[in-house]
């Protein structure tokens, strides 16, 4: 498929136009997105990924338009792993709620930036030099092990090798002043945790890309259906965030589900390779015949295990004790920190939806009540937010249920 310049040109001026309207119009005022804004924005950003594949099935054919909407479910996917990270750097900088829009978009700017350059560089070497294919396989294969083990949220909390780097040459303040960078504190300029946390998230962006561009690789060569597919994943993040906050610990075979995907690419990789083989100590450098993954199979398997994945995770009752669990934690924690968020009715929605956490724990029967006692960090969470919120409601600061 040939792209004329004309058309990457629109294409780049397009996805920088929906950048700088998402940035003027949602997150250069900080607030707090409300359930319904972001349902609305996220179907919109995943309504014009669509619109664009059926353009792509129209005028390209349904070759291209196939790889797109493999590439675009893969990234998405992979998106929405990514944001386990993102709340996780997120909470270990007690980011306030208003300000979490702007470095989420921070994040989707950066990771675009970093993933078009792993694109070009990724076509170039795929061009020059047909054994990267093996390389691209391995990557992946070693990638979807990964997911399979364990994993510490210390890897990605707020004192990587980055952030003491940045600590020991540059003075830091303890407090956010809004979302500025710097701030003046004793009469000396000093860095915020707002840049921190920005460099973090840059950071995880580039370890994101160097998974997520192998794995599109594997599905099409074709340097803007790659780029368009990855871009298109990464508009409307931010609102999905906010869409799926809550839901995000239900996911709890998210992980098997992208393993099992980056596995199959991965497979399809080194096949594809052997197929187009030149390298001289296999097969005498000739192509070794063997069975290539069609795109359609790829499409099928892509989908099918993410269904299998998501639907798994709903319906098990361990996914909803353990969602019930790690949020009621998340939101008692959030409603003691009292630089969290100076909107009195979001510390409302926090308090609400902490009781209805612990309604859904005691719902979930004796087995599961159990556990969320045994964790006593947890029973003291949510005794000292029952506390603090019967202060607030003797102090006239909030309503009595």
């Amino acid at each position: 498929m040939e792209v004329t310049p004309l058309v990457w040109g629109l294409t780049i001026i397009g996805i920088l136009a929906l950048l700088a309207f998402d940035f003027v119009f949602h997150v250069r005022k900080a607030h707090v997105p409300t359930l319904r804004e972001a349902a609305i924005w996220s179907a919109l950003y995943v309504g014009f990924a669509i619109i664009f594949g059926l353009g792509m099935l129209l005028f390209a054919g349904g070759g291209p338009g196939s790889e797109y909407f493999a590439g675009y479910v893969t990234e998405k996917a992979l998106s929405v792993d990514n944001l386990f990270v993102f709340l996780i750097i997120m909470a270990s900088f007690r980011v306030p709620r208003e300000d979490q829009q702007k470095v989420l978009l921070f994040g989707i700017v950066f990771a675009l930036i970093a993933r078009t350059g792993f694109i070009l560089l990724g076509a170039a070497l795929i061009n020059s030099f047909a054994w990267i294919f093996y390389l691209f396989g391995l990557i992946l294969l070693l990638t979807a092990g990964n997911l399979l083990k364990p994993e510490d949220e210390d890897e990605h909390g707020a004192d990587n090798f980055i952030i003491r780097i940045a600590k020991k040459f540059m003075h830091t303040s303890d407090h956010y002043d809004g979302d500025k960078l710097f701030t003046i504190e004793n009469g000396k300029r000093v860095m915020t945790p707002m840049l921190l946390v920005m460099v973090a998230i840059g950071g995880t962006d580039i370890l994101f890309a160097l998974d997520s561009i192998p794995a599109i690789f594997g599905l099409t060569q074709n340097t803007y259906i790659v780029f368009t597919a990855t871009a298109f994943s990464l508009l409307g993040l931010r609102q999905l965030f906010f869409l799926i906050d809550g839901l995000l610990d239900r996911l709890i075979y998210l992980s098997y589900g992208l393993a099992a995907i980056l596995a199959f690419i991965g497979v399809k990789l080194i096949l594809h390779a052997l197929h187009e083989n030149n390298l001289p100590f296999i097969n005498d450098g000739e192509h070794v015949p063997v069975v290539e993954v069609g795109i359609g199979l790829s499409l099928a398997v892509i989908i099918g295990v993410l269904a299998v994945t998501v639907i798994a995770s709903l319906v098990s009752p361990a996914g909803k004790a353990q969602t019930a669990i790690a949020n009621a934690r998340r939101h008692a924690e959030s409603y003691l920190d009292s630089e969290y968020t100076h909107d009195p009715a979001e510390r409302e929605r926090i308090y609400n939806a902490l009781l209805a956490e612990r309604e859904q724990i005691i719902a979930l029967g004796p087995k599961y009540r159990e556990k969320a006692r045994a964790e006593a960090d947890l029973m003291e969470l949510l005794e000292r937010a029952r506390s603090s919120r019967d202060e607030a409601v003797a102090r006239g600061e909030a309503k009595p249920r």
